[in-house]
Order: structure tokens, then C-alpha cells, then sequence
């Protein structure tokens, strides 16, 4: 556990450091805001969207192991687990938690959210917090490269093994532009959700996607139908998952409070044991 709490510990702060240089993809190109002094995070004292509730987006469809049979108010699931773990340390009830659907990339867009935070696997990436604002981060993610076990590339290798592949992705995403920019495919195919992504791949129409690693295992153990991870992609591709807000959240500071406290009880860890820690060697795939 305690090895865990060090690694993200030093994780942050190393993305953090990148930041401040105008580092690329996975850092935030500001630090977040702390709690001023003088002021108080009782939930009475909170810039909510509803006043005495906490209202909280997320996807649809939402899958495992972020979310477990679509449903986000059964605190089943690594996000949906977290955001009652953090509600409670904020000082909430869980029937004060108010769960609403959006896309993933409707969110990303410099308006006013009708909510106080969105959850739903968002990397945090200097061009998006240009115009949202974001948490500090929540779970430091592998990429994945998940293909049909009767695809060209299912022995995958390199980079350049992966290139003859056709892949799926969706829009908006950062695994769309690792797919581009990292691996460099030149046949790929766009979709608006993960559920089309999968469909398209049961049907033989790609081959390939990348995706968060637990979220790797999840698909080839229940959506597809002949699905296998063929590798990691390189380290220093791995990426923050951060909660996403309106750009100026003043109720940022007290959500980065409620996490830091949920991460230096080990919270934060138990939940990784619980739903994202799956068995099995992945292979990294070689540039």
C-alpha cells in the first residue's frame, strides 16, 4: 500500500515539474488552486451547481471497471467507488450525489457545465485545460493496445508491427491521437462512443483500439467476442485521469482537498486493489 501512495506521490509531482516547463500530453498546464487561507469546505460554504447537492456527470454508457452494470449510483466500480469515497470526506450524504450522462467531448468545451464535476476516464492534457479546469489526478493510467485475436497484428511487437493494423477509437480522446501521433496507424476509423469502437471490432470492420489498460481487461474478458491485449504501449505514454470543471471551479480546491486526504489514508489505494488490480503479464510493446 504504502509503496503505492509513494509512486503516485511521485507521479504528481513529476507532472506537475513537466508542467511548469510546458511539458506535453498527461500534465496540467496550471496547478491546481489550494484552499485559501481562511476559508472552509463545509458543504454549507460550497459553490455547488445545486445548493446541498453534489452533482456529478459521467458517460453513456458507462463500463467496468469504472462503473459496474451502467449505473453510477451503486458506488460499484473503481470512479463510482471514488466519488462516494470523496463525497463522503467533503461532507455530503450519498443520497445528496446527483448523477447526470453527457458525451465524453461535449464536456471538453469552454461553456458553463450544469454540473460540478464530469468523470469519465479524461486524461489531462495541456490543450484541454485550456478551456476546463481540472482535479488533480486520480489514477495514473498504462495505454493498452487491445486487437482481435485473429487480426494481422496479433503478435505484435513494435510500433511499426501495429501499423499495418486498422484501428478504432473515438472521438475526442487521447487514445484517438496516441493512435495518430504515437503508433502513427494511417487507417483509422472514428466513432462518437467506446460501445461503437467495440461494435465495429465484433464485426470485423478494425482491428484494433487503445485503451486504459483496466479497462483493456475488462473488454476482452465480456464485449468482444475474440478480443486480446497484445501489449502496453511505452512508459512514458501512461497518463492522469483528473475530474473535469467548469474553467475558474471555485469548488476545485475543496475537491483536490477532499482527494489528497482520500490518498494520504490510503482510500485511494484500496480502491486501486479492489477494482483495477487484474492478473496476468502484458508484454511492452517496443518502439
Amino acid at each position: 500500500m504504502k509503496k503505492l501512495t509513494v509512486l503516485f506521490s511521485i507521479l504528481v509531482f513529476v507532472a506537475l515539474l513537466l508542467s511548469a516547463c510546458g511539458g506535453g500530453t498527461g500534465t496540467t498546464g496550471d496547478t491546481a488552486p489550494n484552499v485559501a487561507e481562511g476559508e472552509t469546505c463545509d458543504v454549507k460554504n460550497l459553490a455547488l451547481y445545486e445548493p446541498g447537492k453534489l452533482t456529478v456527470a459521467t458517460g453513456e454508457p458507462v463500463f467496468e471497471p469504472w462503473m459496474v452494470n451502467d449505473d453510477p449510483t451503486n458506488a460499484q466500480g473503481y470512479e463510482s467507488a471514488f466519488v462516494y469515497a470523496l463525497a463522503k470526506e467533503m461532507g455530503f450524504a450519498a443520497e445528496d450525489v446527483k448523477w447526470v450522462r453527457t458525451t465524453f467531448d461535449e464536456a471538453i468545451s469552454p461553456v458553463e457545465k450544469p454540473y460540478d464535476f464530469n468523470i469519465q476516464q479524461y486524461s489531462i492534457t495541456e490543450e484541454r485545460d485550456k478551456v476546463v479546469d481540472f482535479s488533480d489526478p486520480y489514477y495514473t493510467v498504462q495505454q493498452a493496445v487491445v486487437v482481435l485475436a485473429d487480426s494481422p497484428v496479433a503478435n505484435a511487437k513494435t510500433l511499426a508491427d501495429l501499423r499495418q493494423a486498422k484501428f478504432g477509437a473515438m472521438v475526442g480522446t487521447t487514445d484517438l491521437d496516441t493512435i495518430e501521433k504515437v503508433i502513427g496507424a494511417k487507417d483509422v476509423a472514428v466513432y462518437n462512443t467506446v460501445a461503437d469502437v467495440l461494435t465495429a471490432m465484433n464485426a470485423g470492420q478494425v482491428d484494433a483500439t487503445v485503451i486504459a489498460l483496466p479497462s483493456a481487461y475488462y473488454f476482452v474478458a465480456e464485449p468482444l467476442d475474440n478480443g486480446k491485449i497484445v501489449g502496453i504501449l511505452p512508459g512514458e505514454i501512461d497518463e492522469d485521469f483528473g475530474m473535469l470543471f467548469t474553467d475558474g471551479s471555485k469548488l476545485l480546491p475543496c475537491v483536490n482537498k477532499a482527494l489528497q486526504t482520500l490518498k494520504d489514508n490510503g482510500t485511494m489505494d484500496e480502491l486501486v486493489v479492489k477494482w483495477l488490480q487484474a492478473g496476468g503479464d502484458i508484454p511492452t510493446i517496443d518502439k
